[in-house]
């Protein structure tokens, strides 16, 4: 998986090793609009496991979780977040970084998140959020650990940021 990322809004710098943003691709037409998530012919698909849409209300978090072996593709599908990454992999040279993204509807892409990430987001705004997740592989719950949002594990603070 190639390393780096490309500007989005609210995008923390520098990035993650192995975070892949990417921009996609919105066809309206007066009717509505279609949004492109990811493909099977994409250069950067490597498989699929499952896809599921996660709703997160304003200012609710869900984090943190870390996959052992699937790779996420978050794309903000409504609303606006805050996801924030941190990179605990030993060995990683991004290894004690944080990685912020605040997301809406004005910087649709598709972010790609690599196992070994801690990762959580966080609902911005009025409305709830809608997140599609095209990960990998199916929910396996003995390859997620989870902890508390609040966590001192983790050095963010959810409370003092956005």
């Amino acid at each position: 998986m190639p390393d780096g990322t490309t500007d989005v809004i609210g995008a923390s710098d520098p990035g993650i090793k192995g975070v892949r943003i990417t921009p996609l691709i919105r066809i309206p037409d007066e009717r509505g609009q279609v949004m492109r998530m990811l493909r099977a012919d994409d250069r950067y698909f490597e498989r699929f496991g499952e896809i599921y849409f996660s709703m997160v209300y304003p200012g609710k978090i869900k984090a943190w979780h870390i996959h052992s072996v699937m790779t996420l593709n978050y794309a903000l599908v409504t609303g606006r977040i805050n996801l924030v990454l941190f990179d605990d992999r030993e060995g990683s040279s991004t290894r004690g970084r944080i990685q912020e993204l605040v997301l809406d509807e004005s910087n649709y892409c598709l972010v790609t998140i690599p196992k070994g990430i801690w990762n959580g987001f966080k609902g911005l705004g009025l409305t709830p959020s809608i997140v599609a997740n095209c990960a990998t592989d199916p929910h396996d719950p003995n390859e997620i650990r989870r902890i508390d949002p609040f966590a001192t594990d983790i050095p963010y603070d959810w409370a003092l940021n956005k």
